[in-house]
């Protein structure tokens, strides 16, 4: 899988090890930045991440902040984009399963590290329901 991948200064390190796991996975990884801890504006790093995925450059899309709230914010502006902050492995779950996320938005000051790969694992294995689901999605994007 391709997986774009971006973050600010408050979610460098954990974007750091997620770029490894993915890469020791098998996976490609774009990374869209930032290439520090140096405080930086997270909507430069991550809007070129959702536009790969939007734009269907990449498969999928992690951001990474001190939240993860805005990110996921900023990446949801992207038509096409379904960012969803994930906190734990019930949470990624259900993000793909139910809202078939494309974009994994996570804040390392909210997760644990033993918790960190663990939740991008499960959001990568997880496959979309559709159903019921997918009729939600639609009206989504319908708007």
């Amino acid at each position: 899988m391709k997986i774009a991948i971006a973050s600010d200064h408050a979610g460098f390190e954990y974007k750091q090890r997620v770029k490894q796991h993915l890469m020791a996975a098998g996976h490609e990884v774009c990374d869209f930045g930032t290439d520090s801890d140096e405080s930086c504006d997270y909507p430069d790093f991550i809007r070129p991440a959702a536009r790969a995925v939007a734009d269907r450059q990449c498969d999928r899309g992690i951001v990474l902040g001190g939240s993860g709230n805005g990110e996921a914010i900023t990446a949801n502006r992207i038509a096409g984009i379904r960012a969803t902050v994930c906190w734990d492995i019930e949470s990624a779950h259900f993000a793909r399963s139910h809202n078939d996320s494309n974009v994994l938005s996570l804040g390392q000051r909210m997760i644990d590290t033993d918790l960190l790969l663990q939740i991008v694992d499960t959001w990568l294995t997880t496959d979309f329901e559709g159903g019921r689901h997918q009729r939600r999605i639609d009206k989504i994007d319908a708007e």
